[in-house]
């Protein structure tokens, strides 16, 4: 009974997540309103996101159109909702210039190479967006906090990394960096429903729980962090993300203002019309291999 009450709430996220974007393709007629103005106190997030989301769509086309190269980093807290605001950044845009960055366990010949290498192959080229969830801030958190790397490394991480995004900035690079800050109270909530939901229960792996014991060690790792990478030219920017759909909205917004684009409205496209029929015979379609028709 307890299961099938677990995947009843599974379900029903899931649903309220395919809900919400269905009602955004049906709200563009709001994304004609000033861009950015400020949000009205009673307002209604579906409405604000959509607007957001148009927003974005301006922001790829300057991106693309310029050749601007847009790197943003997300990292925080397990279970504070990076994933949830990415997928909401990513809806809208094409992913050939907007793509995800979400890197594995390092093989051994990666393990052998200078540590920002992998990294680095990822950066963006030229029109193009990488949002890159989690980063080459792995060796300041978990590496450092689990013992995957040694304290020299570490060391020299803490010391290289405002170097090397430096380097990136100075190549023309917008490197834009999030940490989604989430409360213990709030992450335990969360760590809870993803045990019982299966259809978030893929999300908690072994090192999430070990992590989830190590709230201490981590706020130190974090806070030691920000102390050396948190700089003038390439600063931490907060995203409170207890209320997942405000860190959302205040984090899109943000972002939107990081990049100054102009109001690229899209344009309308005549449709040009079909050539004339020359008497080609198509297959029949018995011929073919249809899907069935379960639905």
């Amino acid at each position: 009974m307890a299961k099938d009450q677990a995947a009843e709430r599974g379900g029903g996220q899931t649903l309220a997540d395919a809900k919400e974007f269905a009602t955004i393709e049906k709200n563009w007629q709001l994304t004609g309103r000033s861009k950015l103005r400020v949000p009205p106190g009673r307002y209604k997030y579906v409405e604000e996101l959509a607007h957001l989301q148009f927003e974005l769509i301006k922001l790829q086309e300057w991106v693309r159109m310029k050749g601007l190269k847009v790197a943003v980093v997300f990292e925080g807290r397990d279970a504070a909702g990076k994933g949830g605001v990415i997928k909401r950044i990513t809806a809208p845009l094409n992913p050939r210039v907007c793509r995800i960055v979400a890197l594995g366990t390092p093989t051994e010949r990666e393990r052998g190479q200078w540590y920002f290498q992998r990294y680095v192959a990822e950066l963006p080229a030229r029109g193009e967006i990488a949002l890159f969830d989690r980063s080459w801030y792995n060796r300041a958190g978990v590496e450092r906090v689990m013992g995957f790397c040694t304290k020299e490394e570490y060391q020299e991480f803490l010391r290289a990394c405002p170097l090397f995004e430096e380097m990136l900035i100075r190549s023309g690079i917008y490197l834009i960096k999030y940490w989604f800050s989430v409360s213990d109270k709030q992450q335990e909530a969360r760590f809870h429903e993803r045990m019982q939901n299966p259809f978030k229960r893929w999300k908690l792996s072994p090192m999430d729980l070990k992590a989830r014991q190590l709230w201490v060690e981590y706020s130190k790792a974090k806070d030691k962090m920000f102390a050396y990478t948190d700089t003038k030219e390439s600063p931490w920017n907060v995203v409170d993300a207890d209320n997942k759909k405000r860190a959302r909205l205040n984090c899109i917004r943000h972002l939107l203002q990081q990049i100054p684009y102009p109001d690229m409205k899209p344009i309308e496209i005549p449709l040009p019309s079909r050539e004339a029929d020359t008497g080609y015979q198509r297959p029949p379609k018995s011929k073919q291999r249809f899907v069935p028709k379960a639905y």
